[in-house]
């Protein structure tokens, strides 16, 4: 992709980045006072102030409180001033100031503060962008929706990090640039390299479904060409950006002794997935998704792909998808997930003598082939990433209000609806497996049946749940996906990934445009959860032990695990270690306990 270097930073403005400085303040704003790593002091008429460490610069603003402590600032209300000087707006500076509120060590504000910096560029990009109605954005196909959002991640401040792109890759590859990407293809020797598969499907078969026989006839030509044979080897997708910032030169070794040949391009656009490292196959929908490695520092992750975690991804799909087809309660909720099929990692094993498993050298050749949600849709149904739920376009409409007003339900009934399809299955697989997802919005698929939520489909699986009993039985192969996690602290998987981290946001997203009021919402939550309840009388004990009606729960700090390490945030294997847990919040649905039958 060739840019014209002052084309390329065409939407740095002074306009745009003042906007995009306003945003993020206010985010940071909220989301710290959330983490109660800010103390707002109140001032009246709803206006709340906040001091730098050293008390010289005073931010004001605009607010209200909602449920789970969740700040409602107005954007446009927030000044700072220093002294009698009115400041602008810089969420650099922001941090800076506050670097002791929010415990910025001298090892960890360099790089967080480059994430923000990366983060406003891209928020800066996103507001030059035409700007997309709610209501055309309701009205539009599945890759058009994932390209549209524009938030991210609910929770994080800086959750457009991506450090190691340059601009010109922000371009090519970031996933509201919505341009269409080529995948690299190796070819590596399987005496270094592994690949596994779902019990349904082989290695040939899967290369001769994705690649088609003429691109493999080309590759079999272009490594005879090299006096091989194709059929010694395996094929692995890589992002471009790996093949030309890390594989040709960190893996320079194995590509000059020919243990990988680089067999260029294939023939399908690939569009990335807001987690920047999936493609959709857009020229063939039905084809499956490439989750590649990619080295680059997002989010509190590096985000590569261990060979020696991805051999066991096709056996943890196998078993989950077999528990759901033989659960009743999960059927009756319509969920499904789409598989990772097969995964193929490269093991380099200079690199693997002298590392860990957490050290990125092991990360940066692995790839997995996940199923596509196109091919089992069913005749007028269509496809949304969740996370379109809380996007709010330019005119203060909501994605999810469009559907509500589009469905033609009543709020309440349309929000239980999606509720029995979302929820449910979260609350099941807890009380009856010990079973916990990941299910934010990035990670959750909604099928859509005019604008009614009819089912969701979960992804993303074998990296991202975890079973939390050492009694469930587990076959050796998944085994992995087990880890202890006490008592405690187990219903937080519910409290804080659902309840705290997606149904405050969308709680407010409604509230805020009048959809709905905060009673209403947290009412259909319970209600839901009752009902679940109701229908499986065998958990009773599970429910009494783990209760959902609590008064309070723990609140669990996401910012606080990346402002203490944004390169290696938690461990995979022992999840709830790491946790920041910082006093409790109140549970929004424990009012309604009187309900419950």
């Amino acid at each position: 992709m060739n840019l014209d270097p002052r084309a390329a930073v065409g939407h740095l403005t002074p306009e745009n980045w003042d906007r995009a400085n306003r945003l993020l303040v206010r985010k940071a704003l909220a989301e710290f006072s959330h983490e109660r790593l800010l103390v707002p002091e109140a001032r009246g008429d709803g206006r709340y102030v906040v001091h730098s460490d050293d008390g010289a610069t005073e931010y004001g603003f605009e607010a209200d409180i909602l449920s789970l402590d969740h700040w409602r600032i107005d954007a446009g209300s927030i000044t700072r001033h220093r002294g009698e000087a009115e400041l602008p707006l810089d969420a650099v500076d922001f941090c800076i100031e506050l670097r002791g509120a929010l415990g910025l060590s001298d090892e960890i504000i360099p790089v967080y503060l480059e994430e923000i910096a990366s983060t406003l560029a891209g928020l800066a990009y996103k507001l030059t962008r035409s700007q997309v109605g709610a209501a055309d954005l309701a009205e539009a196909g599945f890759q058009e929706i994932e390209t549209g959002m524009t938030e991210g991640h609910p929770c994080f401040v800086a959750n457009n990090g991506r450090i190691g792109y340059g601009v010109h890759d922000y371009h090519a590859y970031a996933p509201e640039a919505g341009h269409p990407v080529r995948l690299l293809w190796l070819a590596a020797h399987p005496d270094h390299a592994t690949f596994t598969c779902s019990a349904d499907i082989d290695y040939d078969r899967l290369t001769r479904a994705e690649l088609g026989e003429e691109l493999l006839g080309r590759f079999a030509a272009i490594m005879a060409g090299h006096g091989l044979d194709l059929t010694d080897y395996l094929l692995i997708p890589v992002h471009p950006w790996q093949w030309w910032n890390k594989l040709s030169v960190t893996f320079a070794g194995e590509v000059a002794r020919r243990r990988l040949v680089c067999l260029g391009p294939g023939d399908d656009d690939y569009l990335a997935q807001q987690s920047v490292r999936t493609f959709f196959n857009v020229a063939r929908p039905d084809r499956h998704y490439v989750k590649t490695s990619l080295s680059v520092l997002n989010m509190g992750f590096m985000r590569g792909l261990s060979a020696a975690y991805m051999e066991a991804t096709p056996a943890i799909n196998d078993w989950l998808a077999d528990l759901i087809a033989d659960d009743e309660v999960l059927r009756a909720t319509g969920l499904t997930i789409i598989r990772e099929r097969a995964a193929v990692g490269y093991r380099h094993r200079q690199y693997e003598a002298v590392t860990d498993r957490y050290s990125p050298y092991r990360k940066m050749l692995a790839a997995l082939w996940r199923e596509s949600p196109v091919a089992g849709l069913a005749p007028g149904r269509r496809l949304a990433t969740m996370a379109s739920l809380l996007h709010v376009d330019h005119e203060g409409r909501s994605f999810a209000g469009t559907l509500i007003e589009q469905s033609g339900l009543a709020p309440e009934v349309w929000l239980r609806r999606y509720l029995d399809a979302y929820l449910t299955p979260l609350l099941h697989a807890f009380y009856a497996y010990d079973l916990a997802f990941m299910p934010h919005g990035e990670n959750v698929i909604l099928v859509l049946d005019g604008g009614t939520v009819e089912r969701v489909i979960f992804k993303d699986i074998a990296e991202e749940i975890v079973v939390m009993d050492s009694g469930v039985p587990l076959p050796p192969k998944v085994e992995r996906i087990r880890a202890e996690v006490p008592e405690h602290m187990r219903l937080l998987s519910i409290f804080t990934d659902v309840f705290d981290c997606f149904f405050r946001f969308l709680n407010a997203v409604l509230v805020s445009e009048g959809v709905l009021d905060e009673e209403t919402f947290w009412r259909a939550v319970a209600e839901c959860a009752s009902a679940y309840q109701e229908s499986v009388p065998r958990l009773a004990e599970k429910f009494e032990r783990y209760d959902l009606f609590a008064e309070k729960f723990a609140l669990s700090c996401l910012n606080r695990l990346q402002l203490r390490d944004n390169r290696q945030m938690v461990d995979l294997a022992d999840p709830s270690a790491a946790l920041q847990l910082i006093g409790e919040l109140a549970n929004p649905i424990a009012r309604f306990a009187e309900k419950r039958g």
